[in-house]
Parts: structure tokens; C-alpha cells; sequence
């Protein structure tokens, strides 16, 4: 299987060359033609704030600085994943991402009846002659919202909440969960699924119920749903929220720590260009450890809440992950109770 980093400073040198995009129009069927053409299929809204909304950011940035046609679908089921991504292929389009591991087998399955059409799945380690996937290195990231959460906890008790348990979530709470008995060896991490990632008021009802267990923060990663726990936080006024996948930080200001934040914008830039110069090699394409495409970002608006030593010792260890020399120590699930 193909493997590959990017490495730093291939990023620095991109980012600083990508343009704003706007957001006031709409992605799909672009009106001028292209022979570059990028589709993106998402499981959730593109309203989420998160997962699905920083996605959909990405294919405007692709439209904004690689001048490509677009279009964008929200897919439910793997019958949907796959009837779109054959759609997508037979319509000529260069590039087709589908957003989520869950894409996995139906791009499997439809790649090799489109050999001109490059198809990658984000969190995804299925690879063919034209199938890519991009893993992003988000426990890392995780592991230090677990310290930050340790750090800010005056009940010894937080929380972390997602919408399914797929492995990539499962990965980051235990990092989360790691981090935080790094501060204190003795700290509660309660974890919780949804059973969905679009049902906002369950979200709430998940965050309330940890709430009412003591849990005075909570790492939410649910995309749509995951609204639901700032809404909680905020009602319960002495808890904190530490979001996901988008810079979540401007959700709820008052009551968000800060965001474990994949910045899909540029990870989508990167791989669209080298697609369309040619120059892309399917494999598996890796992005967080050593880069700044997966970061803890801190809101400012609280950051006297964060101890003093803690965010000097935040900062250092981001440095230390982007210059390559911080490794996660080895998780032990069994010591998250689940809920």
C-alpha cells in the first residue's frame, strides 16, 4: 500500500497562496464550465459547523483557486454513496470525494468502472489504481484537549460525546482520555454515543445527562448533533465545550474552550491541485502529525480560564507535533467509562 506525508513545509508554501472564498454562493453545478471537474458527497448537512460544513468549504476552495467546476450532495445510505459516486464517474468528473470512512466500499466497488475519475475517501485506508484515502492525525490534537479539558475541570469529571463509534472517534477519545490522566491520574472520562450524527435536540439530551453526572467539560465530535451539546453547556452555565473537525470556537464563545480542528480547505487544495497536474499517486495520503492541518486551536475569548503552565505547555507540545517529535502514548480504551 502506498504511504505518504506532506511535509511542513509543502504546506506553509500552499497555505500561504490559497485565496478566501465566499460563501455566498452555491457550490452546485457551477456556472462555468471546466474540464476540472470536483464533486463532493457528504453523510450530514453542510449547516453542521463541523465534519460536513468544513468539507464543503474545501470544494469552494478548490473552486476559488484551482478555477474548477463543482457539485456537492448530501448521501444517506450506502445505496446513495454508491448511485452517486457512478453518477459522478459516467458525468466525467475528475475528482469525487466522499466524505467519511463509511465511503470506503462503495468507492471500492465504483472505481474500477471509472479509471479517468480519481475517487478518495477522507478518513479512508482503501486504495486502488484510481481510489485514494486521507488520513488525518487527530489524536494528536485530542490528547491535548484531554489536558486542556484535566486542566479546567474542578470536578474531576469530563466528558467526550460523538455521534456513531467509528474507529477515527474511538481513536481520539482515547487520546482524550490519555491526555487528561496525564494532568490527573485520577480524573472520570464519561463517553457517550448519540446513534446518530443528526438529531441536535439528542445531542443535548447525551450532554445533559453528563452534566447532571458532574462532568463539567466535554469533547463533543457529532457534527450536527454535537450543536446540541453547546446549547447544554450554555444552559447549564458551569461547563465547557471543546469542539471538532471545524474551528467550532465562535459556536458558543462563552462556553467553548476550544476546537480539535481539521483544516479540510487546505487538505482538499492540496490533493485537488496534485490531481489536477497530474502529479497525484494513489495511496493513502497523511496529514496532522508534522503539519498544521489537524490543531488544537484555543478560543481567546477564555483563555484566562486555561491555567497559566497549562497553555505554555499546550504551545510547546503543538510545536513539538508539528516539528515531528511528539508521539501519543499507547491508549488504554478500558479506562473511558462508557455510557
Amino acid at each position: 500500500m502506498h504511504r505518504r506525508r506532506l511535509r511542513t513545509t509543502t504546506f506553509a508554501l500552499l497555505a500561504s497562496t490559497l485565496a478566501a472564498c465566499s460563501t455566498g454562493k452555491s457550490a452546485t453545478d457551477s456556472a462555468k464550465p471546466s474540464a476540472f471537474k470536483v464533486a463532493l458527497l457528504t453523510p450530514g448537512p453542510i449547516s453542521d459547523q463541523s465534519w460536513n460544513g468544513g468539507a464543503y468549504q474545501g470544494l469552494l476552495r478548490i473552486r476559488d483557486s484551482l478555477g474548477a467546476q463543482i457539485s456537492h450532495i448530501q448521501t444517506k445510505t450506502p445505496a446513495e454513496f454508491e448511485e452517486n459516486f457512478r453518477q459522478y464517474g459516467a458525468e466525467g468528473y475528475t475528482l469525487v470525494i466522499g466524505h467519511g470512512s463509511e465511503f470506503q466500499d462503495a468507492a471500492k466497488r465504483v472505481a474500477p468502472q471509472f479509471p479517468h475519475t480519481m475517487y478518495l475517501t477522507t478518513s479512508g485506508a482503501t486504495t486502488g489504481p484510481n481510489l485514494a484515502g486521507i488520513s488525518f492525525g487527530f489524536a494528536a490534537p485530542s490528547y491535548f484537549a484531554g489536558m486542556l479539558a484535566a486542566s479546567v475541570s474542578k470536578t474531576g469529571k469530563i466528558g467526550a460525546i460523538a455521534g456513531q463509534e467509528i474507529p477515527p472517534v474511538a481513536e481520539s477519545f482515547r487520546a482524550y482520555t490519555e491526555g487528561a490522566r496525564a494532568v490527573n491520574p485520577k480524573i472520570n472520562v464519561i463517553v457517550s454515543y448519540i446513534g446518530n450524527w443528526d438529531d441536535v435536540s439528542a445531542g443535548k439530551e447525551q450532554a445533559l445527562a453528563q452534566l447532571a453526572h458532574g462532568v463539567d467539560v466535554i469533547f463533543q465530535n457529532a457534527d450536527a448533533a454535537g450543536l446540541g451539546v453547546f446549547q447544554a453547556a450554555r444552559e447549564h452555565k458551569n461547563a465547557y465545550v471543546i469542539g471538532s473537525n471545524s474551528n467550532q470556537n465562535t459556536v458558543a464563545p462563552d462556553v467553548t474552550l476550544a476546537s480539535v480542528v481539521i483544516d479540510l480547505p487546505l487538505a482538499f487544495y492540496i490533493v485537488a491541485k496534485e490531481v489536477k497536474d497530474g502529479t497525484f499517486k494513489p495511496g493513502i495520503v497523511e496529514l496532522g502529525t508534522g503539519t498544521r492541518v489537524v490543531m488544537l486551536v484555543r478560543n481567546p475569548a477564555l483563555e484566562s480560564v486555561v491555567p497559566a503552565a497549562m497553555r505554555t505547555k499546550l504551545d510547546s507540545l503543538q510545536n513539538e507535533m508539528v516539528a515531528g517529535r511528539f508521539t501519543v502514548p499507547a491508549t488504554d480504551s478500558a479506562r473511558a467509562t462508557k455510557s
